[in-house]
């Protein structure tokens, strides 16, 4: 396993036998400068390093903002043009009836936790 970073103070990230696991920090992605960062940051794993597995951990997260849904159907586009595949893990029940009413639980794919996504990427923690 690689070393972990954090690409901003909202979000660490850290590979995983080629699968990038993003885990927000902050509890609330409400704020519009910071939700721009957070999109910055996200399409570098995409544009830059071209990371083709992407797990978005959302353990953390109690409220998020339709501007930040914006970005993550972004990114989603992103991975999807480098063939790639992004999931989402650890949504809390009352973040989910944000996906839900809005049809994006559709669009993504979700797990329960992010050893979870990382097995259906094949990778398992031990």
């Amino acid at each position: 396993m690689e070393p972990r970073y954090v690409a901003s103070s909202h979000m660490l990230i850290e590979d995983y036998a080629g699968v990038t696991v993003v885990t927000f920090t902050d509890s609330s992605i409400l704020d519009a400068a910071t939700i721009d960062q957070i999109g910055r940051d996200l399409y570098q794993l995409t544009d830059v390093q071209n990371k083709q597995k992407l797990v978005l951990d959302f353990s953390n997260v109690k409220f998020l903002s339709s501007h930040a849904l914006g970005v993550f159907m972004t990114l989603q586009r992103k991975s999807q043009a480098i063939k790639g595949t992004m999931v989402f893990a650890g949504i809390r029940k009352e973040l989910m009836k944000v996906f839900t009413l809005t049809g994006l639980d559709k669009l993504f794919k979700f797990y329960p936790s992010d050893s979870a996504a990382l097995e259906s990427f094949g990778v398992r923690l031990s």
